[in-house]
């Protein structure tokens, strides 16, 4: 099969023809239909962060994908050839203490699809069934790669209700994109996005952002900006921190109500230089550490959100490129003025 892989300890990945996976006891052979980038798979392709240190080359990488079962191994009773499914990509071992108090998403001995074992960027893939999600008939199959990606969005953003709330989404990548939507069509009364580049600003604001502020202003003129509004000149009751940049995370602690909530999504690359007394305690903040979806809630939430047509899966993407585009794609999350949104891969020789 044809697959991209990280071939070595260094910047860039090959398209390399490598044997078919064959599914061990309780997994499933998947032939993937589509896989999306994720802001995670940067490190791996660049070679930088963390992924120097956790990634064992040669490895197929990816790790938002959906497709077909072709074939089940002994253990696997759920599902059947035929059967099309988009991927948890969190594998849990589902007894450890955390997964047995139902943090499955949590769980002390987590694999990570794509990081710790071969991914989606590929024409098959050999995954345990238990993470595996049956498409409704009704949602799109060309892009429920995007599930997961959605579903951090959708954590993130309902941890708590936000329903006649105000809701600061700092950071428009795809994630922030996805908030925008969730924030919407779960009732929020104000939503105001925070985005640097004009274009995901713009996309942002055709999601649903009454307000969008762009450009690159100072902390100072940016706190002022997003405290302009009527209605949350004393602070938002939501914050979600999409983006990791430390210079946002500031800023939404500053710009949140007393008593307000952060739910903190982006990774930051250092220390943030948070006032826990000033910024947390005296203002009776509540804190959220969103990683990956509730297992499977949140996937039973995001069904029923995208099934009500409130919100659409492909309304983030701005590209759709085979695989053998990987270069260019991976260029186009990177370049200075970040023109794009999400960007899915096209897997398959047809």
């Amino acid at each position: 099969m044809l697959a991209l892989v990280k071939n070595q300890q260094a910047p860039g990945a090959e398209i390399s023809e490598v044997p078919i996976p064959r599914p061990g006891q309780g997994e499933v052979l998947l032939k993937v239909h589509r896989a999306s980038i994720c802001g995670s798979d940067l490190p791996i392709y660049f070679w930088t962060s963390w992924a120097t240190a956790r990634i064992k080359p040669p490895l197929v990488f990816g790790h938002e994908l959906c497709g077909e079962v072709v074939e089940t191994a002994p253990g696997a009773d759920v599902f059947k050839p035929g059967d099309k499914v988009a991927v948890e990509s969190h594998i849990f071992c589902g007894y450890c203490a955390t997964c047995s108090a139902g943090d499955r998403h949590l769980c002390r001995r987590m694999a990570l699809v794509g990081i710790d074992r071969p991914g989606g960027f590929a024409e098959y893939v050999a995954l345990p069934e238990r993470v595996l999600w049956k498409l409704n008939a009704k949602l799109p199959y060309d892009f429920a790669s995007l599930m997961e990606p959605l579903g951090n969005a959708l954590y993130a953003t309902t941890v708590e209700p936000v329903e006649g709330k105000t809701v600061l989404i700092l950071g428009c990548g795809p994630q922030g994109l996805f908030a925008v939507q969730v924030a919407k069509a779960m009732g929020a009364k104000f939503v105001v996005a925070v985005e640097k580049s004009e274009f995901r600003a713009a996309m942002a604001k055709k999601l649903g952002a009454d307000k969008v502020i762009s450009g690159a202003p100072s902390d100072k003129e940016l706190i002022e900006q997003v405290l302009s509004f009527d209605g949350v000149r004393e602070g938002y009751d939501a914050c979600l921190e999409m983006s990791g940049s430390t210079f946002l995370v500031n800023v939404g602690f500053r710009a949140l109500r007393n008593g307000g909530r952060m739910s903190l999504f982006g990774l930051t690359a250092g220390k943030t230089g948070i006032d826990l007394g000033e910024d947390v305690i005296f203002k009776g903040l509540r804190i959220y550490g969103i990683l990956g979806r509730k297992l499977f809630s949140t996937w039973e939430q995001m069904e029923a959100l995208l099934l009500s047509g409130k919100a659409h899966l492909d309304a983030s993407v701005s590209h759709v490129l085979p695989l053998t585009d990987f270069d260019k794609a991976f260029s186009i999350l990177v370049s200075p003025q970040k023109a794009c949104g999400k960007i899915l891969f096209k897997i398959g020789r047809n």
